[in-house]
């Protein structure tokens, strides 16, 4: 997994470490040293600790114009243990909130289970978000089938024509206003 890094391409449109808005501001990151871990394997070091012991994420691109912020996501979204949501909600979720953004894409090919515990931080970060929302892009089916069964998908967009199987190959507000259309259209 020390191999698998955050997608960089965007890198000189944004980065969290520069951004003061950013929960990441003045964050400073090694290309040699490895300090994050999942389990027994070791993380690429660009990807951030946000306080969860198998979660981690890298903010690829935010708008606050536009009001959206992109979050790639590795590792297991675990809230029966380690109460992930509450560590994504508050150490991130709430400073991108505060600083204006409303609309979120959670990018979650790299996460590899969900367990869920119960709805409050999702309920609460969904009703934060009022006109806004938040998109899980390219989950993996059995993470989907997990969220789906605890009913999130009453907070989450998700699933069907919202995996976007070649999202890399879009600019970051491309990616955005697909997102935006695609959401509308759902929510329409």
């Amino acid at each position: 997994m020390h191999t698998l890094e955050p997608y960089y391409n965007w890198r000189s449109l944004y980065t969290a470490e520069e951004d003061e808005r950013s929960p990441f501001y003045e964050r400073e990151y090694s290309e040699f040293e490895f300090t994050h871990h999942l389990y027994n394997f070791l993380l690429h070091p660009q990807w951030d600790d946000f306080g969860s012991e198998t979660l981690y994420l890298k903010i690829l691109f935010v708008d606050y114009n536009e009001g959206v912020a992109i979050i790639e996501l590795l590792g297991e979204w675990n809230d029966a243990v380690n109460n992930d949501i509450m560590f994504l909600k508050r150490e991130v979720a709430d400073v991108l909130i505060a600083a204006g953004i409303n609309k979120f894409v959670l990018l979650g090919e790299n996460i590899l289970n969900f367990h869920v515990s119960d709805d409050s931080y999702y309920e609460e970060w969904f009703e934060d978000v009022e006109e806004g929302w938040i998109a899980l892009l390219n989950f993996r089916e059995h993470v989907l089938k997990e969220i789906q069964k605890a009913n999130l998908d009453y907070y989450l967009v998700l699933g069907g024509e919202i995996n976007l199987v070649g999202w890399r190959t879009l600019q970051p507000l491309q990616l955005y206003q697909l997102v935006q259309s695609l959401v509308t259209k759902r929510l329409g």
